[in-house]
């Protein structure tokens, strides 16, 4: 009928006719093949039977059937009783069993499977597949399939124990159409012995590694038969179907957060926001095992794989290592012996291959900003859309009050043993993209989800997936860990003073002090992007107060508020353009205003620490008691200086300080209260291609870079990578003497063609956060 899938069996696929019997064919026909069978012996009668196509008459457009008759020596089976009714061919080719004799799963780069689900990036000859997508295959049988009299189905399993009933074992049955939202397989095409699948995967399927198996039955018979073809198929979350959670709408968001596999992570202050680009390298060779290999090493099962509500919980934990021998140890010491430096990495893949190659031992060492950027590519490598994100004046709030806290003494001097709660300069964690259909409705979208190992989640150290809506709206009893992302964002920054009685008052509070230029990698470019306003609403809009007061609501200490404080002296700090560089004196402006009509008078306690990005205070370096009178209205700045001999030997990672300024005004007894953290600038490594770039043939790229300090640096080692262009490797260069040129010239040979980005980083003890980026246009080899 018009319309319907045409047989296998049909003349014009494979030259002959269905069912067609003896009473077909002429007499002189059946005469001329008896006197052949009566010259044959029985070998060759046996083999006539076994293998009908091979004794095909050259006149007919069919296969003989079995037929009456003695030979020439009467034995064999010509002398069986003749048959009341005409045998058929299908009666005849089903005596032979059904077997799969090999099977392409279609899996090349350019193949169409890998092409329509966007996993043509990978650099892998397996298949890989997204969830809720068909995929097709090929089979080669042992003779034609026959739909009437065959059975045949597949399998996939995955993880140690596959069950059906937790979704690891998955049973593919043949039908006559695809249906949506169903493990189904039906034939699209045949020729002979050879048929091609279309194969539907379910939007909900675990993700993972499954084992193909494919079984053949005879109706008639019974007879089985298994095939293991010992491939393996890879399936993937996929944000391109709209029934999957992560679907996400968009086709440049997707290109940004899934398939780029280079971005920008952000460090540095709110007035000095530093970039440096990293090497994700989602697709990279033996990067999917890995990042499968980091599953394995969970406590979570397989069947938890289809969730992606677990499976990023799953990675916030396996990341670090404190608990669970995950992928980064930590290391904030500065002393990182039998390691690599946090800030000598600028790639995701030396340390994930290292991860795997090695068992699963922890590599040292890393940082936020690495244990973002791994994440990164781990989310995206499996098919969760992500990206990196920095938060400027981020609080760590350790006793779940929602507030960050600050005790001073009755002389208004910090106690350090006190401050438990910190603001890092910058903190990098990660958001990332799905439905949360575990929460009321309008918390999907982005989430956010920390990997360095803070503060514990239901015995774990992890963090998120937090719903940024709750977020921003104070809806902190939402799962995840919400109250502790709320206040890394928006938290107040309470100040107290010891009492005489031991007690302590509040005495002032800062409604603006955390959460500033939460930044990301714009979409489709290298800029920056400030998505501040999706944390939270603008700051001081009596929207963010309601949010505020919503959180503290369920914290440790609601009831922490104190009335407003008239305040009519203000304070704060300022810099010169991008701030002080490195080997130089650091000079900043503190600014005192009088906003009465009344002669103002304090004296300012000034503080400088040096201290390492995530707030904690190592030295004090410097102090000063800075007097000052104000007229009325009046506006005076105060040049502060640090020397540089000063900071010299202290400074550690990031090379960052704190200037922490108190004091009270004598006339109205006003609080004073400012803490102002500021990072030294580095130079850049300046990296300069030479020559034009081929695939395939060799290219240089000049190194350079310029020693800022008035001392020589030991150990310098500058590190290279980038994806097509080269694997990762160390180049020593060794003493560079103070304020020194340095240049590195570097060959290598490109193996992908489009613009690609060279990533080169300084590792050196003196000195850190050194690096540089170029992009190198590959074109394809002549």
């Amino acid at each position: 009928m018009p319309g319907e899938r045409q047989s296998i069996r049909d003349n014009s696929a494979v030259g002959r006719f269905h069912g067609v019997s003896v009473s077909n064919r002429t007499v002189s026909e059946k005469q001329a093949e008896g006197q052949e069978k009566k010259n044959e012996n029985g070998c060759r009668r046996w083999l006539r039977k076994a293998c009908p196509c091979c004794f095909r008459r050259q006149s007919s457009s069919y296969d003989f059937t079995n037929e009456t008759g003695g030979s020439a020596d009467g034995a064999g089976e010509d002398n069986a009783p003749a048959s009341p009714l005409p045998l058929t061919a299908d009666t005849e080719l089903n005596e032979f069993s059904l077997t799969v004799r090999s099977v392409d799963l279609l899996n090349g780069k350019s193949d169409r499977n890998r092409k329509e689900h966007h996993t043509d990036q990978y650099h892998s000859d397996q298949l890989i597949i997204r969830r809720g997508q068909t995929f097709q295959i090929e089979l080669e049988l042992s003779r034609p399939f026959n739909a009437n009299t065959d059975k045949l189905h597949l399998e996939l399993q995955t993880g140690p124990l596959p069950l059906v009933s937790k979704g690891t074992h998955i049973i593919i049955p043949l039908v006559e159409e695809l249906q949506d939202k169903s493990w189904e397989a039906k034939i699209v095409e045949q020729n002979i012995n050879r048929v091609k699948l279309s194969i539907n995967s379910h939007a909900t399927a675990v993700i993972g590694k499954y084992k193909l198996i494919i079984t053949t039955q005879s109706l008639k018979t019974g007879e089985r038969s298994t095939h293991d073809p010992n491939k393996d198929i890879y399936m993937l979350f996929n944000p391109w179907c709209e029934e999957d959670t992560v679907y996400m709408e968009g086709e440049k968001e997707l290109k940004e957060y899934v398939l780029n596999d280079t971005g920008r992570v952000y460090y540095g202050t709110e007035m000095q926001i530093g970039a440096r680009t990293w090497n994700f390298g989602q697709f990279d060779e033996g990067i999917l095992e890995a990042c499968l290999f980091v599953l394995d090493n969970s406590e979570v099962p397989p069947s938890g794989r289809g969730d992606p509500i677990s499976v990023v919980r799953v990675i916030s934990a396996m990341i670090n290592s404190p608990d669970d021998r995950g992928v980064l140890e930590g290391n904030w010491s500065g002393n990182y012996a039998g390691g690599t430096p946090p800030t000598a990495w600028s790639g995701s893949v030396e340390i994930l291959k290292k991860y795997h190659q090695e068992g699963g031992a922890p590599v040292k060492y890393g940082q936020c900003w690495v244990f973002s950027a791994i994440t990164t590519t781990v989310l995206r490598c499996l098919g969760i859309p992500a990206r990196s994100v920095t938060n400027f004046q981020s609080a760590h709030d350790t006793d779940v009050s929602l507030t960050t806290d600050v005790y001073f003494d009755e002389n208004m001097e910090p106690i350090p043993h006190l401050n438990s709660d910190s603001v890092w300069n910058f903190h990098v964690w990660n958001d990332c993209w799905m439905a949360r259909p575990d929460l009321p409705p309008g918390m999907g979208g982005w989430q956010a989800v920390d990997s360095t190992p803070q503060e514990t989640s239901h015995g774990t150290f992890r963090c998120g997936p937090a719903s940024l809506a709750a977020i921003r709206s104070g809806q902190v009893y939402l799962k995840y860990d919400a109250p502790f992302v709320f206040a890394e964002v928006n938290s107040d920054k309470i100040y107290w003073q010891r009492n005489l009685d031991g007690s302590f008052s509040q005495i002032h509070s800062e409604k603006k002090a955390v959460g500033h230029c939460i930044s990301t990698k714009a979409v489709g470019s290298d800029q920056r992007e400030d998505i501040t306003h999706i944390y939270k609403y603008p700051e001081g809009s009596e929207e963010e107060r309601i949010a505020v007061e919503t959180a503290c609501r369920y914290g440790s200490k609601p009831d922490m508020y104190s009335s407003p404080i008239a305040e009519d002296v203000h304070v704060e700090v300022k810099m010169d353009g991008e701030g002080p560089r490195m080997g130089g004196d650091a000079k900043l402006k503190i600014v005192v205003k009088n906003l009465s009509s009344q002669p103002r008078r304090t004296t300012l306690n000034s503080q400088v620490a040096v201290m390492y990005y995530t707030g904690v205070l190592k030295d004090t370096v410097k102090k000063d008691k800075l007097p000052v009178e104000l007229m009325p209205n009046e506006e005076k700045i105060i040049e502060w200086i640090l020397p540089y001999n000063q900071y010299q030997n202290q400074l550690v990672d990031q090379a960052a300080l704190m200037l922490t300024l108190s004091g009270r005004v004598n006339e109205t007894q006003q609080v004073l209260a400012n803490q102002t953290s500021f990072r030294l600038r580095t130079p850049d490594l300046n990296i300069e291609p030479i020559g034009e770039a081929y695939v395939g043939k060799e290219m240089s790229a000049k190194i350079t870079f310029t020693n800022p300090l008035p001392c020589t640096l030991r150990n310098v080692v500058v590190r290279v990578e980038g994806l097509g262009l080269r694997d990762l490797h160390p180049i020593r260069v060794g003493d560079v003497a103070k304020h020194a040129n340095v240049t590195v010239t570097e060959h290598f040979i490109p193996t992908i063609a489009g613009t690609r980005k060279l990533v080169a980083s300084l590792d050196c003890k003196q000195l850190t956060q050194v690096h540089g980026v170029v992009d190198i246009t590959v074109q394809k080899s002549q």
